[in-house]
């Protein structure tokens, strides 16, 4: 199905808000190095488009890599980010394999480069595989979702809300696509 506005912090503050200010600073980052950005949306007023859409944006720009930002709203005690990554059942059969070492990567750079602890209630050790997300289903290149918190949990929440945390969360996404290109 399409996409929504997401969900959002006790006290309002949207998914949509964190994921396009981390995404932006996400891609000043990655421009600033010499890399050519491609966003499925162009600014964060309304819904983006549908996720097929988005799949699809995505491969006809033959990206290198790719990485679905978001934030969860899992259980009010559980905290922390997590990565998921595709199963092969069609047109990401080639890329799953490099899916999962691009998801180490990430892995690697949240826990280090921010102050987010892994998930403790979504997934094994902060991965979980999905097969039901079409964004990872669709993709022809490596791509994951990295769930960076849970906005229903008052700490992660306290942290997501902040321009730093952001700032904090997009330089770790920068770190871990140079570092997983940079090994291809």
């Amino acid at each position: 199905g399409c996409d929504t506005t997401g969900t959002q912090t006790a006290g309002g503050y949207t998914e949509a808000r964190f994921t396009w200010n981390v995404a932006t600073y996400l891609r000043s980052d990655l421009a600033a190095l010499g890399a050519r950005v491609v966003l499925t949306r162009s600014g964060n007023n309304g819904l983006g488009p549908c996720v097929d859409t988005r799949a699809r944006i995505l491969n006809r720009a033959r990206a290198n890599v790719s990485i679905d930002i978001h934030a969860d709203y899992g259980p009010p005690a559980g905290r922390g980010f997590s990565i998921l990554d595709p199963v092969a059942d069609g047109p990401n059969d080639a890329v799953t394999g490099s899916s999962a070492r691009f998801g180490r990567d990430v892995h690697d750079a949240m826990l280090t480069g921010t102050r987010l602890p892994v998930s403790d209630y979504y997934g094994r050790n902060g991965y979980i595989s999905r097969d039901d997300l079409a964004g990872l289903n669709l993709t022809t290149m490596p791509k994951v979702l990295v769930e960076c918190g849970n906005m229903h949990n008052a700490a992660d929440a306290a942290l997501l809300v902040r321009p730093g945390v952001q700032r904090e969360v997009a330089a770790a996404l920068a770190a871990a696509i140079v570092r997983f290109l940079g090994a291809r």
